[in-house]
């Protein structure tokens, strides 16, 4: 009974040493947790970005804003689908900001950013939209 308990515990301790292993592995993988394999260069992100007309429109309380935003996709194919879908851009813009009202605007614009991100993956079929930036935006 005594050498079947050892080599159940000597058989326990490499199953955990060898999960540790693999759980380090995979989270840190081959480069050190930098995830520097992935990174795009600056050159990269501006030839996949597009960057929208500016946009008048009125907000919820009466305001108006003009604003403008500069659209990172994942590809030139899914830049030049976004240039073809310019009109829906601007639709989703519209109503997104027809909802807001002069404060949600002024303390909003990162869930302005998500949502006109995520309407636009919605219809996207070349690519996908990575990111939002607000690049203009005045209010009066």
């Amino acid at each position: 009974m005594s050498k079947l308990f050892k080599i159940m515990l000597v058989s326990l301790s490499l199953f955990l040493l060898a999960g540790g292993i693999a759980l380090i592995t995979v989270l840190y993988g081959t480069d050190g947790g930098q995830g520097s394999g992935n990174a795009q260069s600056i050159d990269e992100v501006i030839e996949q970005s597009y960057k929208t007309p500016e946009i008048t429109t009125d907000l919820q309380d009466g305001s108006f804003v003009r604003i403008q935003f500069q659209v990172i996709t994942d590809s030139v194919k899914a830049k030049k689908e976004l240039q073809k879908r310019e009109f829906q851009l601007k639709n989703i813009l519209i109503k997104e900001l027809a909802n807001m009202n002069e404060k949600d605007f002024q303390t909003g614009l990162s869930n302005l950013e998500d949502a006109v991100q995520l309407k636009l993956n919605e219809i996207m079929t070349e690519g996908s939209i990575k990111d939002v930036y607000t690049i203009n935006k005045i209010l009066q």
